[in-house]
């Protein structure tokens, strides 16, 4: 072996370990997916994060961030996820002329600009794939997967509820498999549905696809819905330890409640940190960068 080739390969391990370090501390972070200061990231830059979650665009559209506005966040020592889609598309995105009409379903609860999508229709792959070729170009640490719950909303006209679980958990793995071929480091973080890796199929064991192709998982509204409303349903409790069960499998559990009253915000952080997540409190637009508790 040459002294080259062993100055390269000690250099990509000692890489490729500060960046598993990296990701091991984080006890922060920030999301924001609107309204960036300027069209730029200098506030989460300066913001001291470990971590943050968003958009591919500034946007919405087509003005992605680029690897060099990437590069000055990670020169903060702060991480970077992109966040996008995979169950369903919002009329402003630059995918959305190309996706065929029958693969377009009914608008998202609340969301009328967004509808849900057959995200299992082969012709919905290049869209995702786009987007995480966008998000490796550049230079994303990971992919924030949201409208995982689309396979809760979906009608069973189409399938059953069991058999679109199957067709998401294939989608996230697919997307894992996809992307960790590209940059092995690369980070999938999919958003909501703990309850994926309880099931192996609809059997109540653990589903070994679906926890082997994530790093981690985001979770809204787990003590705190919107308007600071606590989250006292039981669907509310049943999130909460699901979400333990994939944090007792190895995987960070980033947490994000919607709160404005000091006291609850205080209550949701505590709570949070409490079960070993990671706690982040915002509104429910996610429209500006609010600061963590020490």
């Amino acid at each position: 072996m040459s002294c080259k080739t062993l100055f390269l390969l000690v250099f990509l391990a000692t890489v490729s370990a500060r960046a598993e370090r990296s990701w091991s501390t984080v006890s922060n972070w920030v999301y924001q997916l609107t309204n960036y200061k300027d069209a730029k990231l200098d506030q989460i830059a300066s913001g001291g994060f470990d971590l943050a979650v968003i958009d591919l665009s500034r946007d919405g559209h087509s003005n992605f961030f680029t690897s060099d506005e990437i590069a000055a966040v990670h020169r903060k020592n702060t991480l970077v996820l992109a966040y996008f889609e995979i169950g369903a598309i919002e009329n402003y995105r630059p995918e959305w002329p190309q996706v065929a009409e029958d693969l377009k379903l009914h608008p998202v609860h609340g969301w009328p600009k967004e509808r849900l999508v057959r995200f299992w229709d082969e012709r919905w792959w290049p869209v995702v794939q786009g987007r995480v070729d966008q998000a490796l170009r550049a230079g994303f640490d990971g992919a924030y997967l949201d409208m995982v719950t689309a396979y809760e909303e979906i009608p069973q006209t189409e399938m059953k509820r069991e058999d679109l679980a199957r067709k998401m958990v294939d989608l996230i793995a697919r997307v894992s498999q996809y992307a960790k071929s590209k940059n092995a480091n690369f980070k999938i973080v999919p958003q909501n549905c703990p309850e994926l890796y309880s099931w192996n199929y609809w059997d109540a064991q653990p589903n070994e696809k679906y926890i082997n192709a994530i790093d981690g998982i985001g979770m809204e509204e787990m003590f705190y819905l919107a308007h600071d409303k606590p989250a006292k349903m039981k669907w509310c409790e049943e999130n909460r330890q699901n979400a333990l069960a994939i944090k007792r499998a190895g995987k960070f559990v980033l947490a994000v409640d919607y709160a404005k009253n000091p006291t609850n915000i205080a209550d949701a952080f505590s709570k949070a940190r409490a079960l070993g997540f990671i706690s982040y409190v915002s509104t429910r637009s996610l429209d500006s960068v609010k600061k963590t508790l020490p």
